[in-house]
């Protein structure tokens, strides 16, 4: 008996060490944005990867449920994500295997230098429209995209005028009034390129809804306004935990979307329509008030994100401004030294033009140029945004008339 007990001990001792005995590694699974995702670094939701230089985000997949073959969660390109209330990624900042880690450090870094180059976009000098071309000022976009050939703008060294609405707020933080920071800083991102001058809606007067094709046509021939933008600010949402470690000090991420209509008020219809979201990780806030600043930081962002489009938009229209006021062998125009005009400046005189309408489809294209009348040279430019010129080739002006920048 003594000795079938030695037996089976031994039998029991080569057995764990023997080879075939081993548990066998299970292989690394391929995921479906082709990473290699191994049992041992199972991912979580929340964790950041990078693909072929794209960054991806394990996040709960909105279709889960809607059939068999949808799993719980996928990986999700980071520019399309968009987390639930609190799909949060900010309650794991620490606790990551050492592979993750890792990730973090390089996505810390990468997000501090995208931070660092927007700081110098805004600390640095006012940019300006390029004098040449009157393209918008270079790029502030924080993605990578593929920058399309420059436009030749019309009238490039003008401003455009503008009239901005306040933004619509329809957020869970109205109490916080978010709408009327985030319109001042749209006014204040579209005055700092130099190519635009937002126009004070209370000097107008106006006593109906500004988008409305009968005050844009206003605007258009007696304040010289080119274009009316009208937005919403919604989807802000904002998530704050505490760094574990030792340490209270509070992290917090937010979300924004910014919504815009540009109306041309040349037809009164809608020109363009845009959004943008932040990117979620580069609104990271610390500290006290960590959650209000990371939700004005995360608005920021969305400007940023906003403003090349925007501000492309808004000098592909043409710039014209009207004469105020004929005198004997002068005339006196609404437009000076804040439009771009300069002494020397030629201009030509048109009547008011009449609306060419889409047979097909009844929609306005634009307004042609009227009967032409002769041609005036600014003399001198005044006050904050006036000029009178003289008339170098005669006719019959009238106050309505509208004044373009000749072309050399």
């Amino acid at each position: 008996m003594h000795k079938l007990l030695v037996l089976l001990i031994v039998l029991v001792l080569v057995s764990c060490s023997w080879p075939f005995g081993k548990k066998t590694q299970n292989a690394p699974v391929t995921s479906e944005k082709g990473e290699l995702v191994g049992q041992s670094d199972k991912p979580k939701p929340g964790d950041v990867r990078l693909v072929d230089g794209k960054e991806y985000i394990y996040a709960g997949n909105r279709k889960f449920g809607i059939s068999p073959e949808e799993p719980q969660y996928k990986w999700v390109p980071k520019d399309e994500y968009a987390p639930g209330v609190f799909d949060s990624v900010a309650g794991r900042v620490t606790g990551q295997s050492a592979a993750d880690k890792k990730e973090r450090a390089e996505l810390q870094q990468r997000m501090a230098k995208l931070e660092s180059d927007l700081n110098q976009k805004k600390n640095g000098p006012q940019a300006t429209a390029n004098s040449a071309t009157g393209a918008p000022p270079p790029s502030t976009r924080l993605v990578g995209y593929i920058q399309a050939p420059a436009i030749a703008y019309p009238s490039p060294k003008m401003k455009r005028r503008v009239l901005v609405l306040p933004l619509a707020d329809t957020t869970n933080y109205k109490e916080e009034h978010l709408d009327e920071m985030t319109t001042k800083k749209l006014i204040g991102r579209l005055e700092n390129s130099g190519a635009i001058i937002v126009v004070d809606s209370h000097t107008l007067n106006l006593s109906s809804d500004p988008s409305s094709p009968e005050v844009m046509k206003t605007l258009n021939e007696l304040y010289g306004i080119q274009a009316v933008i009208k937005g919403t600010l919604s989807d802000v949402y904002a998530t704050t935990s505490k760094i574990e470690g030792g340490s209270d000090k509070e992290v917090s991420f937010a979300l924004a979307k910014i919504s815009l209509d540009i109306y041309d008020t040349e037809t009164g219809k809608v020109l363009r329509q845009m959004s943008a979201r932040n990117p979620f990780f580069l609104s990271r806030e610390n500290g006290d008030m960590s959650s209000e600043k990371a939700k004005i930081k995360a608005v920021d962002l969305a400007i940023e994100l906003i403003a090349d489009d925007l501000l492309s938009k808004l000098l592909s229209l043409d710039w014209h401004a009207r004469i105020a006021s004929v005198e004997t062998d002068k005339v006196f125009l609404n437009a000076g030294r804040l439009s771009g005009l300069q002494k020397g400046d030629i201009l030509e005189v048109y009547s008011p033009g009449a609306q060419i309408v889409d047979k097909t489809t009844s929609l306005p294209l634009g307004k042609t140029k009227g009967i032409y009348k002769g041609d005036v040279e600014v003399v001198e430019v005044f006050g904050v945004d006036a000029s009178w010129a003289k008339i170098t080739k005669a006719a019959s002006f009238a106050p309505t008339d509208l004044v373009y920048l000749k072309q050399k």
